[in-house]
């Protein structure tokens, strides 16, 4: 977030907009009163800032007005809402005062908690600006979820994140990561979440909107971040909604064999479960955080690599910051009611029965088991060899000789699965419960070449110029970590 000493209060925010000689434009508001509109009125000074306000809370003039839309709080309505809004400030005062005037349009659809308090208060705003008189105009939007308990309360919160919009648009496009910090000054993430945010124009043309997400997550404006196969910026409540999901969480520096095979292995089961049977699935390959920052600062090179490498062989990428599982199925628990699945190692199940994770919980380990499984969770538990797992448990390296020709010397030795992994003797008959009742499932079907095959080692073995890593990983990531210098990766010399 901003300094506080460096904080500007709302009604300074609105009063230096209102004030500037040429900014100039529309705000429309539909779903929650003008509340953005009343802060700038409040302040004082709006009428050199204010050409127009407008409300159409009736579906039929809303209608009327902007054309149709799949739903009313949506991005496509406040995308129709912008055009609209902005190409008549245009026709109507471009003439008069186009030359010395930056034209802008502020527009926000939202839900805020209806009398009974059923519903989902969330909504969209964006802000269309011009940052030279006559120049092309640029986009920014974003979605926010209200966490007030009182409608009165959330209106309030996005009249400050509106007047935080408009103020950054035009006072920090120069520094698109300090715009998105100072989305909830005077705020704050208790009340307001900002999940999703995107900056499209002129005045944004070096920035790569997966960063400017990431910044949401690494400042506290939400804990999560979703992107397409293709590294679109997508909102995860429109992915997610009512739909059943599996997840795979892994640091994919790169991602293996052994990654793709684990999901594509438990996606197998998981549609065939009685509850998910016939349903849209989403899948989805997660890297938390607190394995983005392993190594200190944030490199954003590496975190974009990862990215793109999962999205060339067509996964969504989730980036969260839910160190815990049972956080991060809570997470998924916000948009769906559908089953849960997910996807993981027997190294990483084990880390689950560790108890030292949870001395911050009142409840301890059954306290977070409690969250994990409620309503229809299950993992997936992928096996690792024998060797593999007796390294992991002595805290040596995972791997001696890594994968490759030295996974097929192994692929006929014990393996480790669901079934077979001991944990503490005071947690075996929790285990031994949650194995029978099946919350716990050995993932079948697994390539036994590939159980050797670490991340890790493919890493180490890029960095040292040794081409067996190539046949560690899809082809397509191998091919576009040698195109893009990836991982260290050096392109070896041209035979003499």
């Amino acid at each position: 977030m901003s300094e506080q000493k460096d904080l500007l209060t709302t009604n300074r925010k609105a009063l230096t907009i209102n004030l500037a000689d040429r900014v100039y434009g529309t705000f429309a508001e539909i779903g929650a009163g003008q509340e953005v509109a009343r802060v700038f009125f409040q302040a004082g000074g709006a009428s050199g800032t204010i050409a127009k306000t407008i409300s159409a809370y009736d579906m039929t003039f809303s209608d009327a007005i902007y054309g149709k839309a799949p739903r009313y709080v949506s991005r496509e309505r406040l995308g129709l809402m912008l055009d609209h809004e902005y190409g008549l400030i245009l026709e109507r005062l471009a003439a008069q005062r186009g030359e010395r005037t930056t034209f802008f349009v502020f527009a926000d659809t939202v839900a805020t908690k209806n009398f009974k308090g059923t519903n989902e208060s969330h909504g969209w705003m964006g802000v269309r600006f011009q940052t030279e008189p006559g120049g092309p105009p640029s986009d920014i939007v974003l979605h926010v979820r209200m966490w007030d308990k009182d409608a009165l309360l959330q209106q309030q919160a996005l009249g400050i994140a509106g007047t935080n919009l408009i103020y950054g648009a035009f006072h920090y496009h120069r520094e698109p990561g300090k715009l998105i910090e100072s989305l909830l000054d005077n705020v704050g993430a208790d009340r307001l979440e900002v999940d999703m945010v995107k900056l499209t124009g002129p005045a944004f043309e070096d920035v790569d909107n997966r960063l400017m997400a990431l910044h949401l997550v690494r400042h506290g404006l939400t804990n999560a971040v979703m992107f397409s196969p293709g590294g679109e910026v997508l909102q995860p409540s429109e992915v997610l909604y009512k739909k059943p999901v599996l997840v795979e969480r892994g640091s994919f520096r790169p991602v293996t064999h052994v990654n793709v095979d684990m999901l594509n292995c438990a996606t197998a089961q998981f549609v065939q479960e009685p509850a998910v049977k016939g349903k849209d699935v989403v899948v989805l390959m997660e890297i938390t955080m607190n394995n983005l920052l392993a190594a200190g600062a944030l490199d954003a090179q590496d975190f974009l690599a990862r990215v793109d490498l999962l999205g060339d062989i067509g996964f969504t990428v989730l980036i969260s910051n839910y160190s815990e599982y049972f956080r991060l199925t809570s997470y998924f628990r916000r948009y769906t009611q559908e089953m849960v699945g997910v996807a993981m190692g027997v190294n990483n199940l084990v880390e689950i029965f560790n108890e030292k994770y949870y001395d911050n919980l009142p409840g301890g380990i059954l306290e977070s088991f409690g969250r994990l499984f409620r309503n229809s969770v299950r993992l997936y538990i992928y096996p690792m060899r024998q060797e593999a797992y007796d390294r992991y448990v002595a805290g040596a390296p995972t791997t001696a000789n890594g994968g490759g020709a030295a996974a097929h010397a192994f692929a006929s030795s014990v393996l480790i699965t669901a079934k077979n992994v001991q944990v503490s003797p005071h947690l075996q008959n929790l285990y031994a419960h949650l194995l029978e009742n099946r919350y716990l499932e050995s993932i079948v079907g697994f390539d036994r070449d590939i159980l050797g095959v670490f991340s890790r080692d493919v890493l180490s073995r890029i960095k040292a110029g040794d081409a067996t890593w190539e046949t560690m990983v899809p082809a397509p990531v191998a091919a576009a970590i040698k195109k893009r210098g990836l991982f260290g990766y050096v392109a070896p010399a041209a035979a003499k």
